[in-house]
């Protein structure tokens, strides 16, 4: 059974999904007959759009598409008083849910029973109905909210302009905002900056924009990856040899180092060097010496050292992995680059870049990204980070045969219960949960962890927002600024 959020939030039309719902509700329930009806931008009536079971018990000739009439089976008794109604007909007993949008009642859930109902039966099927619209609500006032800030943020053709970026960098964040006043700040400096982050969150654009607005912008930037380089090289990468050091050294070499000599030397991944290079390259940062492998001559560059890395070094401090010395030379200036999870505002600029970045490397043009892709490209938790956005966009803009990245375009980690740590166990209450949980995280990603202002965006209150965090173990904090 598909569930009802993954339907919803897969669906341009919300009906749709609707329909679905309706159709697997009725599988438990049992309803004699069940029906939904729904206003489109066009129209000022609402229209039925589901229509389900026997359809001769509402006593009239209905079918899909008709006008709704108030009053009558199905859905007008709700659209009559536009509240949530449990009424005794000739035909049997019908239940009706409105669901609302700006002021207005957008959609109607209904299904009707026997007369002989069992009391039982028919509260389980007024809370189903009454939470669904409910949910149904907070979906179509998410979608507006997000809607609202993809024209903010964009307010353009996917691809047409370039987006809002920073020395590079992509983003316009409070968090993002707040490293590049850090970058400021430092940047004028000789100070050692250690990056801290999870892979492919950009450390290496972080360390650029330091190097791009210091004093050293127009000498060398030299990167190195310290955990792709064997063991057995990474010294003479570092600071080069001299002929004769070594089976295979037929000539001297310049290391790292002394290539990047009056510039900036990136370190990345700083926590795998091994211990004997961990004094060497202690030494450097306190004197500015060095030795090449196989020489005895002390070489002085002039080098500014960023260093950045994955792991807690503290912890591997405490562990005997990495130099306490080292560390705190390292550690004078350290800068929190956050997850994308962490930047939800800038996911759909960082997916406008990378379609813009694939249109000028190829012949294809990608037009667009579907409300559904882009709304599945906010709710994924990206443990790639930026990385996986990119190759993500690439994916799909390779499949897209239309000019728009559609959601069956995403990798199927985005389709899945799995990507978005709400894997629902089976029934229809777990599927009402999983979207709830999900529209939470939306929200307090959007606002940046803050509960009072996820419920905001919601329309929901602050105490039923905060309760159902507490049912979902959802820690705000996740979504705060870590800086």
């Amino acid at each position: 059974m598909n569930s009802f959020s993954r339907a919803l939030l897969r669906s341009d039309e919300p009906g749709i999904a609707i329909g679905e719902y309706l159709n697997e509700l009725s599988q438990i329930l049992r309803p004699l007959s069940y029906a939904a009806c729904g206003r489109s931008t066009h129209q000022e009536s609402l229209r039925c759009i589901v229509l389900g079971g026997d359809e001769q018990v509402y006593g009239s000739n209905i079918a899909v598409g008709d006008e709704v009439r108030l009053g009558a089976a199905p859905c007008g008794f709700a659209l009559e008083v536009d509240e949530c109604v449990q009424k005794r007909i000739r035909e049997g007993i019908v239940i009706e849910a409105p669901a609302k949008q700006n002021g207005s009642t957008a959609f109607v859930l209904s299904m009707m029973f026997s007369a002989d109902a069992a009391p039982e039966l028919l509260l389980s099927a007024s809370q189903a109905l009454r939470t669904a619209a409910q949910l149904v609500e907070e979906y179509l006032s998410m979608r507006a909210r997000l809607a609202e800030e993809i024209e903010r943020d964009s307010g353009r053709p996917v691809g047409s302009d370039p987006v809002l970026t920073w020395c590079g960098i992509v983003g316009n964040s409070d968090v993002m905002r707040e490293v590049f006043t850090m970058v400021e700040q430092v940047a004028g400096t000789d100070a050692s900056v250690l990056l801290l982050g999870e892979s492919g969150t950009g450390k290496e654009l972080v360390a650029r924009a330091i190097h791009q607005k210091s004093s050293r912008a127009n000498n060398p930037f030299v990167a190195v990856n310290c955990a792709a380089l064997p063991e057995s090289v990474i010294e003479s990468e570092l600071f080069g040899h001299e002929k004769g050091a070594f089976t295979g050294a037929f000539e001297q070499r310049k290391g790292r180092f002394e290539q990047a000599n009056g510039g900036t030397l990136f370190l990345d991944e700083i926590g795998e060097l091994s211990p004997g290079l961990q004094v060497k390259l202690l030494r450097f940062l306190q004197d500015h010496r060095f030795e090449r492998v196989g020489g005895n001559t002390s070489i002085e560059a002039n080098v500014r050292v960023i260093a950045a890395t994955n792991r807690n070094l503290q912890e591997s401090v405490d562990q005997g992995d990495f130099r306490p010395d080292l560390y705190y030379r390292l550690n004078v200036f350290p800068i929190n680059i956050p997850p994308l999870r962490e930047r939800g505002a800038d996911i759909l600029l960082l997916a406008d870049h990378f379609v813009a970045k694939f249109n000028r490397e190829n012949t294809k043009k990608i037009q667009r990204i579907s409300t559904p892709a882009l709304d599945l490209l906010m709710i994924y938790h990206w443990p790639g980070n930026v990385r996986e956005l990119e190759n993500c966009i690439l994916r799909a803009a390779i499949l897209s045969t239309d000019g728009v990245i559609h959601a069956y375009h995403l990798p199927p980690s985005l389709q899945s219960a799995a990507s978005t740590g709400t894997e629902p166990s089976t029934g229809l209450d777990a599927a009402i949960a999983r979207l709830e949980k999900e529209l939470i995280i939306e929200a307090l990603k959007l606002e940046n962890g803050n509960a009072a202002a996820a419920a905001r965006r919601l329309g929901a209150t602050e105490r039923r927002v905060r309760y159902a965090m507490q049912r979902y173990r959802i820690d705000a904090r996740r979504f705060k600024t870590k800086l």
